[in-house]
């Protein structure tokens, strides 16, 4: 299982601890579902104009396995994609690990 967020990784919350992060919040789902899973960071922050122009490179495997160039993304072991934090923090919560 592979989970791909952006460069603030899995942390809980960014913007001075102001504002709860997409990417840490499906991480977050994952760790109390028990699940294991590697993270994969990718490039080109939403917010940060200067990485604009390098964000369909950096993003292309992302935009490959979802069609989207947003990210969280989770991908299963059987390669099935789940998109977007609130998709997969209820798959995790469906799915809890075994």
């Amino acid at each position: 299982m592979v989970l791909y967020t952006c460069g603030e990784g899995t942390r809980r919350r960014s913007f001075a601890g102001l504002i709860s992060h997409a990417c840490g919040r499906a991480a977050e789902a994952l760790d109390a579902a028990g699940h294991r899973y590697e993270t994969k960071v990718v490039g080109g922050f939403t917010s940060s104009p200067w990485t604009w122009r390098s964000r369909g490179r950096d993003r292309a495997e992302v935009k490959e396995l979802s069609g989207k160039t947003s990210v969280p993304i989770l991908v299963l072991g059987d390669g099935k994609v789940i998109a977007g934090s609130r998709q997969i923090v209820r798959w995790a919560e469906d799915n809890p690990a075994a």
